[in-house]
């Protein structure tokens, strides 16, 4: 699963997306912080392949996108919206493949942008990224190719506070980062970093006003944090194998940046730091129950600002989930089973 799966919706209810049996089924809460309905499937029954990329935009709505199988060994990218926890998906509808036929090409990312288009960015067959865009008045521009070369495991992409996208994805020894100029324009390759990092570990975040931060594990096993036009600088040692989760937060009335992994110890660890403020350090504190090593572990704020956690084991279904207190530092509530 690409990216976060525990989103807040309009409604202010939180919502888990779980692929699981070749459909996508959703959780939410009856009410804020209240408990949570059975799972249901969205978007419609038609069978999936077991990868999905999820967006959100800031109306707040759900953009799925994923694969599923068309002809003998062939397989077509699908998108779908997700209004709100209590109303049904609008069933998945094909946009295509960036080869226009062929097999799956790569794990795709979707960010959304100010004004509610869903970009969708996939590996093509010749190692570089394409990506089909939601045009404003409705429907589906072309497919465009950005570019690149020897692309490796999970793009990041994210949109940044002004409301242009961006995309990072890992080549071999770096880094490729692709940005809008314009609203409504395709991304254009904007810089290339040059660092170890490991396929499978990027997350990026709009950071501020102007930037969006990619943190990612290198070759030393290090959680580095690069913003384009500068230097990537190691925040803190991994606690796990895997991508970190991410979001900015109010911690004791300051703008910081949460971290959250799977530990090596199957917990699950935090850490924070002042957003953009790398150079003050941060270090893991592990928190909850051990969990099994295919966990999945994602970032939210609730309709009062608090930070909530969670932990999906796909191999059970099994849903957990603490809340921030109102307390200093990273305090959380018991973990419970929803």
């Amino acid at each position: 699963m690409n990216v976060d799966w525990l989103i807040r919706g309009r409604d202010g209810r939180l919502s888990a997306y779980l692929l699981s049996e070749a459909v996508v089924h959703c959780r939410a809460e009856r009410g804020p912080g209240g408990p949570w309905d059975p799972p249901r499937i969205v978007g419609g029954t038609q069978r999936l392949h077991s990868v999905m990329a999820l967006g959100q935009g800031t109306d707040r709505y759900t953009h799925l996108v994923s694969w599923r199988p068309t002809v003998r060994e062939e397989s077509g990218l699908v998108h779908s919206t997700h209004y709100r926890p209590d109303l049904s998906a609008l069933d998945w509808h094909a946009i295509g493949h960036p080869d226009r036929t062929g097999g799956r090409t790569g794990n795709p990312a979707v960010a959304v942008d100010a004004v509610g288009r869903a970009h969708v960015f996939v590996r093509n067959k010749s190692g570089g990224v394409s990506m089909i865009g939601q045009k404003e008045k409705g429907g589906w521009g072309p497919w465009r190719d950005l570019k690149g070369h020897d692309v490796q495991g999970d793009l990041a992409a994210v949109t940044g506070m002004s409301g242009l996208v961006e995309l990072y994805a890992a080549v071999p020894g770096g880094v490729l980062h692709w940005r809008q100029e314009k609203a409504g324009e395709p991304p254009v390759l904007d810089e290339a970093l040059e660092a170890p990092v490991r396929p499978g570990t990027l997350r990026a975040l709009a950071t501020s006003g102007d930037a969006t931060t990619l943190y990612f594990t290198d070759d030393a096993g290090d959680v580095c944090a690069w913003r384009p036009g500068t230097k990537p600088v190691v925040l803190l040692a991994s606690a796990g194998p895997g991508p970190v989760c991410v979001i900015r937060c109010r911690l004791e009335g300051h703008d910081c940046t949460l971290l959250a992994q799977r530990a090596t110890s199957g917990r699950v660890g935090f850490a924070a730091y002042p957003t953009e403020d790398e150079s003050a350090g941060a270090w893991w504190t592990e928190s909850g129950p051990e969990l099994p090593a295919d966990a999945l572990v994602s970032l939210a704020e609730d309709e009062e600002g608090r930070v909530v956690a969670a932990t999906l084991a796909p191999g059970t279904g099994e849903l957990r989930v603490t809340r921030r207190k109102d307390e200093p530092g990273i305090a959380l509530e018991a973990w419970r089973t929803v």
